[in-house]
């Protein structure tokens, strides 16, 4: 099984719809978020992988879909592939990531 990948205006799409459920993970680090984030998003920082890996269960649910991000799509296609291997069904990686977001949904959002 591999995981799929959604363009930056499907993500908004996403975010749109709060009737059907989705879970938002972005793996960019603290000081990332500190510069830009979007709503819904629950940060579980790629270099912090050992604090939070023993609880994903716990913190996601495997069988609900699952929207990774990070800036540009290369950490965020690593996350996808662990939650694979992990038993999640549905993960879908955004191309392009927040700097895509920031330049074809949201020009208003800062760029770094």
């Amino acid at each position: 099984m591999s995981f799929t990948e959604i363009t930056v205006t499907e993500l908004a799409a996403k975010l749109a719809d709060f009737d059907t459920p989705c879970q938002f993970v972005d793996v960019r680090e603290p000081e990332e978020l500190a510069i830009v984030q979007l709503p819904r998003f629950i940060n579980l920082p790629l270099r912090e992988y050992g604090n939070w890996s023993p609880e994903i269960y716990t913190r996601l649910d495997q069988d609900t879909a699952t929207v990774v991000l990070c800036h540009h799509g290369m950490r965020s296609a690593q996350m996808c592939q662990w939650l694979i291997t992990q038993g999640f069904t549905q993960v879908s990686n955004i191309i392009g990531g927040i700097d895509a977001y920031s330049h074809h949904v949201d020009p208003s959002l800062p760029k770094y």
